[in-house]
């Protein structure tokens, strides 16, 4: 499951980081690593792009970057 299929107010565990290159490094930089609480704050009208919370503060995400991070429900952690 990626962080693209979690609906508003679902929360999760990133499990792992996927992308190439600068991506995914700037994926990393922005907090989102394995075992970061992620939660879904709002969708945007047309579904893209997304806002969750993690770490204490809220960032904006494009679908497509979204869909190359791994989740796991909180309970298997």
């Amino acid at each position: 499951m990626t962080l693209a299929n979690l609906k508003i107010g679902e929360s999760a565990v990133i499990k792992t980081v996927g992308g190439e290159g600068a991506l995914r490094l700037r994926l990393l930089d922005m907090g989102l690593i394995p075992k970061t609480k992620v939660m879904v704050r709002k969708v945007a009208p047309m579904g893209d792009p997304i806002e969750i919370h993690l770490r204490g503060y809220e960032l904006t995400l494009r679908l497509e970057d979204a869909e190359k991070i791994e989740i796991e429900s909180e309970e298997k952690v």
